[in-house]
Order: structure tokens, then C-alpha cells, then sequence
């Protein structure tokens, strides 16, 4: 008789289950989140690559902090641990789990709900029974009654009386007959209700019983897995910990403090002492030999001295200049006599030079801020030598020069080191082909022999290069550490090593000009000559520029044979595709395959540009 309160119960059973599911869920995301802040605020700190950060790591402090960040990303990782065992051994088990005991629930309740509607009928019929078989008795009674009117009237024939007689007793027969159903209803009904209420009803409710008691045991154990997920990362996140405490353990401020000492120590002798100047005597001041003003005099770039310690390092890039500044500026070659008259107009105009001071050049140079409009001109129209780049990017001269006598001793130190390395690469190299040079003789089936000798050849000419390039170092070591007297002067030798090169002189400012495949370039008369210094971080992204797209085709009209750098050569009449237009320069940038590409004079070409090109 409580079937609706069961009803509801066992409702409000299942829809705690959900909540505590949806509880768990939400656990598990919120582990998720926190667990990707945390790598993420782990990989912010961690140190880039080729960054003057990752030279920091030297020290035993930021090794340290490095070892934490790692570990808080194994930390985070055992936050992910639990997301998902939350997810597995919970949410998944215990989702599938309601959908089996909403099914379970529907079923007891249809039974249920199907006796009791039984029980109902049977009631049913037994009322409708009863009710005829109490019609049936009060007809019975008026009949007989009618009869018994009619047989004491005298005035009745005795037709209409026997016609009474036998309605009274069709009557009393069907009241017999009503009688006996009532009486098997009855007895059916009460057999039903004490099989529905001692049979059917408990059997239902000991199911539902049992299937609420699952349900709770259930929950239970969802509850102690909860608890036991996180408990069994427990011992991995000590671990972590313990790695951040022995991390920060090992910071040692002495040795940081020794490297930093290390790192800055310049070679320099402190100045002696400044002499009393007595101008009570005569107007001569007399300076020791040890004092700043002379070691300012044995600096002077007019008079330098065989010492390495007195010339004046600082300004040792002057001479590096004088190549790059004078340059000449030249415009494309004009086309050939037989020239056709839609070519001319093409051709470019030289621009006309304009001779200035080279310490006017110069100062300009020095005081200008560094600008950088368009890197993408810089990277396709010229190619540097090394020695420009390495002025431009800011580093210093191949010997160190310009650094102080300690650092530049370890410079060259590192050096030496590094092609050390290079040279053992090398030598391993060779003996492993050597090796199989052997192996190759004694079983010619193997491969032959001969086919190793150019590689050979390679290795041998690359070990004496770099043999040579050690040699160089020791000696600017030597020349440092005092072994060896000093053959020249740097600043001399690097300026003559810029005066066999062909410099060139860049422009970045792409808004009014361009330069050129062969290093020179166009612009307006009144634009002033500057060397824009780009940043060094820059490069890693010209790396990585995709090619250009082609935007059209053209014809050769006549042969160019594109001696200079950045050009590419074509024959009359050949085909190529456009990937770059005439920037008012007189030349356009154009493609023959994946590998081929490079400027040639726009009136040595007709160009036919696509209609959808941008």
C-alpha cells in the first residue's frame, strides 16, 4: 500500500547518484585545469633556447629553480593522474551503473503496478456481481409477491395467475444464479487479494529492497575510490617534493659567487698612484709612469705599441667600417643596342652618387638608433659575407679583439676548444672510413673501395682547415697570455681584410627604396645614406619564411648572364615565373624551379602578371 512512497524514494535515490556523479566530474575537471596552469606556468620559466637566459643556468641557483620547474611538471602530471582515474573508476563505472538501475527501477515498479491493477479488476467483478445478484434478489421478491397478489384476487382469470407464477419463478432462478457467480467471485477475489498481499506485493518490494541496498553500497564505494586516488599518488608527489627540497639544497652561494667573478675578471692592472703636482714650482705636471693619463697615451690609435694591454679596444671597430661605408652604389645593366622601343622605358636610371666625408659617414653611423623597417628585402635581395653580418649583428672581430685580455683569453680558449672537437669529429670519421675502406679490399663483393677515397679526400682537406684555424687561435692566445710577441696590429688586419671583400652597404627602408641582387641599391637623391643594425632575434624568423608564391610569367627578351650575387641566369626566349614585381629599382625577382630563383633587369623581360594575383 506504499508503492508511491517508494516510488519517490527510490527516484530521489537515483538522482543522488547523479549528483555525486556530477560532483566527481567536476572534480576531475578542476584537476585538469589546475593541473595545465600548472605546466603552463612551468614551461613560462623555463629558460628559451639560444637566450641569454639559458647562459644564467650556470649558476647553482638556477639550476636549482630549473629542478623545481621540472618537478612541478611532474607534480602537474600526477594531478592528471588522478583527473583521469576519477574519470575511469567513477564517472564512467557509476554513469553506466544509473542507466541499469533506472532500467531495474522501471521493471519492479511494472510489476508492481500490474498486480495492483489485477487486484483492482478482480474487485471489479466481484462488485458487478454483487450488485446483480442483489438486483436479481429484490426482482425475485416483487415477482413473488405480484404472484401472490394475483392468486388471492378473484377477479383475476387463472391464465394472468399462472402467467405470475412462472414469471416469480423465472425470477427466483436467475436470483439462484446470481447468487453462485457472487459466491465464485467472491472466493476467486479473496484467493487473489491473499496471494497479491502475501505473495506478489512482498516479493516486488523485497526487489526494490534490494536493489536500493546495491544502490547505497555502491555510492560507498565510489566514495572510498575517491579517497584512494588521490592517496596513491601520494607517494610519486612526495617524491616531487622531496626533489624541490634537495633542488634547493644543492644552491651553493659561494660557487655562484667565484663564477661571477670568473665571468666579469678583466685581466686589467689597477692605475698606480696620481703623483703630487706641485705648481708652486714650474707649470710642468709630472705624471708617473703607472697612471691613467699614460695608458691613456699608450691607447691612441696614431702611435700603437707592441703591448696588447695598451691599445685602445674599445674603438677597434673603426677600421672595420671604412670597406662598408665606400662602397660603390650600381643600378642594372641597361639592355642590349637591338633594345626594343617597349623595353626602354623599363630600364632603370642611375642614380647619381653623392660623395661624402668618411668621418662624416661614419659619426652618422655610430649615433644613429638602430632602425628596422622591412627585414624581408634584407634576407631576398642581399646575401652577406660573414664579416659584415658579424659587424651588423653586433659581434666583435674574429681574434676577440675587442674584448678585455681575460675574457678575450676565454673566448679564445672556447674556441680553440671547440675546433678541437671538430677536428676529433673529423678524425673519427676517417678512421671509421678507413675501416671500411679495409673491409671493402678484403671482400670486394661488399662494395668497392674507390668509393670512399673522395669522402677521404673531404675529411683530410677539412682536418687541415681546421688545424689551420687552431693554429690561428693559439696564436692570438699566445699573443694574449704573453708567449709570443705581436705580429700586427688587429684593427690594421681586420680593416685589410674588409678592403679585399666587397662590402656592402644595407638599406632597409622599403617604404621609398630596394636593393639590389648585387649588394647596391636605388633611391631618391635627398634620402640620406643609413645602415640599419637589425636585432639578432630577427633571424629566427627569416629561418623559417616560407617561399614566395608565384604571381605570373615572362619572357626573356634577351640573354643576361647575372655575374653578380643574387641574380640568376637566362637565355633569350626562356620561360619563368614571376614571384617578386619591379619595386621601381629595375629588377624583378623570378623563379625557374623549387631551387632556382634570383633578380633579373625588368627590360631584359616581358612579364605577363595573373589576373587574381594579389
Amino acid at each position: 500500500d506504499q508503492f508511491d512512497n517508494l516510488e519517490k524514494h527510490t527516484q530521489w535515490g537515483i538522482e543522488f547518484v547523479e549528483r555525486y556523479t556530477k560532483f566527481v566530474k567536476e572534480r576531475s575537471e578542476i584537476e585538469i585545469s589546475y593541473a595545465k596552469q600548472i605546466r603552463n606556468l612551468s614551461k613560462k620559466y623555463q629558460p628559451k633556447k639560444n637566450s641569454k637566459e639559458e647562459e644564467e643556468f650556470k649558476y647553482t641557483s638556477c639550476r636549482s629553480f630549473l629542478t623545481t620547474l621540472n618537478e612541478l611538471n611532474d607534480y602537474a602530471g600526477q594531478h592528471e593522474v588522478i583527473a583521469e582515474n576519477l574519470t575511469s573508476q567513477i564517472i564512467s563505472e557509476l554513469s553506466r551503473y544509473i542507466q541499469e538501475l533506472k532500467q531495474e527501477r522501471k521493471s519492479h515498479f511494472h510489476d508492481g503496478r500490474k498486480a495492483q491493477q489485477h487486484i483492482e479488476n478482480s474487485w471489479k467483478q466481484l462488485e458487478s456481481s454483487k450488485r446483480r445478484f442483489e438486483r436479481d434478489c429484490k426482482e425475485a421478491d416483487r415477482a413473488q409477491q405480484y404472484f401472490e397478489k394475483m392468486d388471492a384476487d378473484i377477479n383475476v382469470t387463472k391464465a394472468d395467475v399462472e402467467k405470475a407464477r412462472q414469471q416469480a419463478q423465472l425470477r427466483h432462478q436467475m436470483a439462484a444464479d446470481s447468487k453462485a457467480e457472487y459466491s465464485a467471485y467472491l472466493q476467486k477475489f479473496n484467493q487473489e487479494q491473499n496471494e497479491h498481499y502475501y505473495t506478489l506485493i512482498p516479493h516486488i518490494f523485497q526487489r526494490i529492497q534490494e536493489m536500493e541496498e546495491r544502490r547505497i553500497e555502491r555510492v560507498g564505494e565510489s566514495m572510498k575510490t575517491f579517497a584512494e586516488v588521490d592517496r596513491q599518488v601520494l607517494p610519486i608527489v612526495g617524491k616531487c617534493l622531496d626533489g624541490m627540497t634537495k633542488a634547493a639544497e644543492s644552491i651553493e652561494p659561494k660557487t655562484d659567487s667565484k663564477q661571477v667573478v670568473e665571468a666579469f675578471k678583466s685581466g686589467f692592472e689597477p692605475p698606480g698612484d696620481v703623483e703630487f703636482e706641485d705648481y708652486s714650482q714650474a707649470m710642468k705636471r709630472t705624471v708617473s709612469e703607472s697612471s691613467l693619463s699614460n695608458t691613456r697615451a699608450d691607447g691612441r690609435p696614431e702611435k700603437p705599441t707592441s703591448k696588447t694591454k695598451g691599445k685602445l679596444w674599445p674603438f677597434i671597430k673603426k677600421n672595420k667600417l671604412m670597406s662598408l661605408l665606400t662602397s660603390p652604389h650600381q643600378p642594372p645593366p641597361p639592355p642590349p643596342a637591338s633594345a626594343s622601343p617597349s623595353a626602354v622605358p623599363n630600364g632603370p636610371q642611375s642614380p647619381k652618387q653623392q660623395k661624402e666625408p668618411l668621418s662624416h659617414r661614419l659619426n652618422e653611423f655610430m649615433t644613429s638608433k638602430p632602425k628596422m623597417h622591412c627585414f624581408r628585402s634584407l634576407k631576398r635581395g642581399i646575401t652577406l659575407n660573414a664579416q659584415v653580418r658579424n659587424l651588423i649583428e653586433g659581434s666583435g672581430p674574429e681574434d676577440f679583439s675587442h674584448l678585455p685580455p681575460e675574457q678575450r683569453r676565454k673566448k679564445l680558449q672556447a674556441k680553440i676548444d671547440d675546433i678541437n672537437k671538430d677536428i676529433q669529429k673529423e678524425m673519427d670519421q676517417k678512421d671509421a672510413l678507413t675501416k671500411m675502406k679495409d673491409v671493402y679490399i678484403k671482400n670486394p663483393q661488399m662494395g668497392d673501395p674507390a668509393s670512399v677515397d673522395p669522402r677521404l679526400a673531404e675529411i683530410a682537406q677539412n682536418i687541415e682547415k681546421l688545424r689551420v684555424e687552431a693554429q690561428k687561435f693559439e696564436g692570438w692566445l699566445a699573443e694574449v697570455e704573453g708567449r709570443l710577441p705581436v705580429k700586427s696590429d688587429p684593427p690594421r688586419r681586420q680593416s685589410s681584410m674588409y678592403d679585399t671583400q666587397n662590402s656592402t652597404p644595407v638599406n632597409n627602408n622599403c617604404a621609398q627604396d630596394r636593393e639590389s641582387p648585387d649588394g647596391s641599391y636605388t633611391e631618391e637623391q635627398s634620402s640620406e645614406t643609413q645602415i640599419k643594425v637589425p636585432n639578432p632575434e630577427f633571424d629566427d624568423e627569416f629561418d623559417d619564411e616560407e617561399p614566395l608564391p608565384t604571381i605570373g610569367t615572362c619572357k626573356a627578351l634577351y640573354p643576361f648572364e647575372g655575374h653578380n650575387e643574387g641574380t640568376i641566369a637566362v637565355a633569350e626566349g626562356e620561360m619563368l615565373y614571376v614571384i617578386e614585381e619591379d619595386k621601381g629599382d629595375g629588377w624583378t625577382r623570378v623563379r625557374r624551379n623549387e631551387e632556382e630563383e634570383g633578380y633579373v633587369p625588368t627590360s631584359y623581360v616581358e612579364v605577363y602578371l595573373d589576373t587574381n594575383a594579389k
